[in-house]
């Protein structure tokens, strides 16, 4: 049997923001990735620098902080968190598919899932943005948790995919 509850919702099944105020603060710390795939000639375009909107990576990078900072504004019962660290790290793994991995880190009272998840996806997002006029077949899978780690509920690691 599954004891795991909604905590978003009231005793009436309302939606509410977790009050956490006596929560203890922890080091908190997730980690989430994304893929865009494409065809291997946008790819090229990317990483050979030839791109006419500039350094793909470096705006998508840009974007993937900037969302994890702004994800209170975006998720409505999220918290705004003051993030300690974040990371977002983009890399061609073959010719046709870019990995973005993002990585939030804070001493807080609620975690940091939500940040890095929207880090991963924003990022995914302008990359496919950036480079949709050369390529409309693009598409961004797997957009997961890879890891967490602290708070009450413990840590977590995803199942390899």
């Amino acid at each position: 049997m599954n004891d795991a509850v909604l905590t978003h919702l009231d005793s009436l099944g309302r939606a509410r923001m977790v009050d956490v105020t006596d929560k203890p603060v922890s080091f908190r710390e997730a980690v989430a990735e994304a893929w865009v795939h494409m065809r291997a000639e946008t790819a090229r375009l990317i990483v050979g620098g030839g791109h006419p909107k500039g350094d793909v990576f470096a705006v998508a990078r840009i974007a993937g902080i900037q969302a994890a900072k702004r994800t209170s504004e975006l998720i409505p019962l999220c918290h705004p968190l003051l993030l300690s660290s974040v990371v977002v790290e983009l890399s061609l793994e073959d010719e046709h598919r870019v990995r973005i991995v993002s990585r939030c880190k804070l001493a807080g009272q609620t975690g940091v899932e939500m940040e890095a998840l929207t880090a991963a996806s924003v990022a995914a997002l302008t990359l496919y943005d950036m480079c949709k006029a050369v390529d409309r077949g693009m598409h961004i899978e797997s957009i997961r948790l890879l890891r967490k780690s602290g708070g009450k509920s413990g840590d977590y690691q995803a199942p390899s995919a």
